[in-house]
């Protein structure tokens, strides 16, 4: 068990390396396809992890249902909802607005979790859901009159990072309820392998699989590497493991403005006054169904 020093500050580092996924996607698509780029992440994030659960040591699960669970919550976290938001990205989706999208797990989270272990849902909390859904549909038009995008070329952009909301949800969840505790070490193998798999089958049937070997792309794809397949995820398992899965997303509606101050303030984007808007009640609607 961390130190408590540690476990406070657990979630607030979090929140900050979660949110330069976002950017650090920005940085390395540009220099190859988003199926490509995670492929590549994910055969790093294996190499580097079994050396080290090798190097010490590290237990695996002796169990298959245990292997099989801990192989489910990675194909959920990792290949659909990362490659759903580097998709979203890729195809035009501006960083803080995939952020927000996403952002509204803590929404899922609680509806999910009422459904499945029957708690009750408050008055105030449906109120919380239903702001938290037309903020998203705010930012979304206002995204197409900005643009001047048609509605479909949106939905386009949209879609992916609506595949990657549910998959971290149902991730949460699924986690929560089946393999809470695991290694680190052996258990970031076991989850980063199947996702590898499917991205790189995925990558194989849909891009050319072309990489420009930039400075730039070759920084992004250690920072996800190091910082996010390493120390967010890692975090993420230990957040998950000492607390209930709606505390653990609640933590998700701090992403978007911390992504959208660190993309204002690394790319100059912007956000129209209805966007704004939409993100204020977006965050409103999380706060109240969290109170």
């Amino acid at each position: 068990m961390p130190p408590q020093s540690l476990r406070t500050a657990m979630p607030f580092l979090f929140v900050l390396l979660w949110s330069t996924g976002f950017l650090g996607a920005k940085f390395g698509l540009p220099y190859a396809e988003p199926l490509t780029f995670l492929s590549l992440r994910y055969i790093l994030v294996i190499l580097l992890m079994t050396a080290l659960a090798l190097a010490m040591r590290a237990p695996w699960p002796k169990d298959w249902r245990q292997v099989f669970h801990i192989g489910v919550t990675g194909l959920l976290v990792q290949a659909f909802y990362l490659g759903g938001v580097f998709v979203a990205i890729h195809f035009g989706l501006q960083a803080g607005v995939a952020a927000l999208v996403v952002g509204l797990q803590p929404l899922l989270t609680a509806f999910g979790a009422g459904w499945l272990l029957h708690e009750k849902i408050s008055r105030l909390q449906w109120l919380g859901l239903a702001m938290g859904f037309i903020g998203v549909t705010l930012v979304v038009g206002a995204k197409t009159g900005q643009d001047g995008m048609a509605l479909a070329e949106v939905g386009v952009m949209i879609v992916p990072v609506i595949v990657a909301l549910l998959a971290i949800t149902i991730g949460t969840l699924y986690q929560k309820r089946f393999c809470p505790g695991f290694d680190l070490r052996t258990g970031s193998v076991i989850q980063f392998v199947p996702s590898l798999i499917v991205t790189g089958i995925a990558a194989w049937l849909f891009e050319s699989r072309e990489v420009v070997w930039s400075g730039e792309f070759v920084f992004a794809l250690l920072w996800l590497v190091v910082v996010l397949s390493l120390g967010a995820i890692s975090l993420l398992n230990l957040l998950i493991r000492s607390g209930s899965a709606v505390n653990v997303a609640s933590l998700f509606y701090l992403t978007p403005p911390t992504t959208a101050l660190l993309a204002w303030f690394l790319f100059d984007e912007t956000l129209a006054g209805l966007a704004l808007a939409g993100m204020a009640v977006a965050v409103a609607g999380v706060w109240l169904a969290r109170k």
